[in-house]
């Protein structure tokens, strides 16, 4: 039997890769576990709450799936993608996936994009109709200076991790991926050592990749992944 641990990104939540969670139940007979760490999901209260509260609640959920099933996969996304690497170089999990993960931050170039495209509906009277406005707009005032803080010492610390991740690896990056640069894919690749690894780009995506125009090539890709 096999167990598949998901994390979410810094600031989200299941939500973040629900359509991908969904999708391997309905073609998988796996236990899934999503948990929501510190602080985060729709109601964020990041206050008080540090890199070690995330990591540390991640690294439990994999216990308890290690205690239950033979085979262990992990995928992260973003901010979760460097625990899962994190977890995997410990653990010696036998699958990982990483879903845009946040190696490095950020792409100045795509958020003067983004931020065009805001202003762009903004003057047509569309920005409550532009998701990634609404995403970000629903975090604004809710995350404390030092949970950003937080989050870059946990980049800092996982970074340091790659190297021994032995793992079998997929990385999916979107090429328009506003917070983390696509190059990431790159430096992550090179930085893990392990030597199975994938490193696929997906032209129509943004940072929320499992929520993107691509989600069901997504999908399928990592599906395949996982049961080949």
């Amino acid at each position: 039997m096999i167990g598949c641990l998901v994390i979410h990104g810094y600031t989200g939540g299941p939500y973040e890769v629900e359509p991908l969670v969904n999708y391997l139940h309905e073609h998988t007979d796996w236990h899934i576990e999503v948990p929501t760490l510190p602080g985060h999901g729709r109601q964020l209260d990041l206050k008080g709450k540090s890199h070690k509260n995330w990591i540390s609640a991640a690294e439990e959920a994999l216990k308890g799936l290690m205690e239950k099933y033979e085979r262990i996969y992990v995928i992260g996304f973003s901010m979760g993608g460097m625990i899962s690497a994190y977890l995997a170089a410990k653990y010696k999990v036998d699958k990982l996936v990483l879903l845009a993960p946040a190696g490095k931050y950020l792409s100045f170039k795509q958020i003067a994009v983004d931020a065009g495209g805001f202003v762009a509906d903004g003057v047509r009277g569309k920005l409550g109709s532009n998701k990634l406005y609404n995403h970000y707009r629903n975090k604004l005032g809710r995350v404390p200076f030092k949970a950003n803080l937080e989050f870059l010492k946990l980049v800092k610390f996982t970074r340091g991790y790659l190297k021994k991740v032995e793992s079998e690896v997929l990385i999916a990056q979107g090429q328009m991926d506003g917070m983390v640069p696509y190059k990431t894919a790159y430096y992550l690749d090179k930085e893990i050592t392990s030597e199975r690894k994938e490193v696929v780009f997906f032209e129509r995506s943004r940072h929320l990749i499992c929520l993107g125009d691509d989600r069901e090539t997504l999908n399928g890709m990592v599906l395949q992944f996982l049961t080949k």
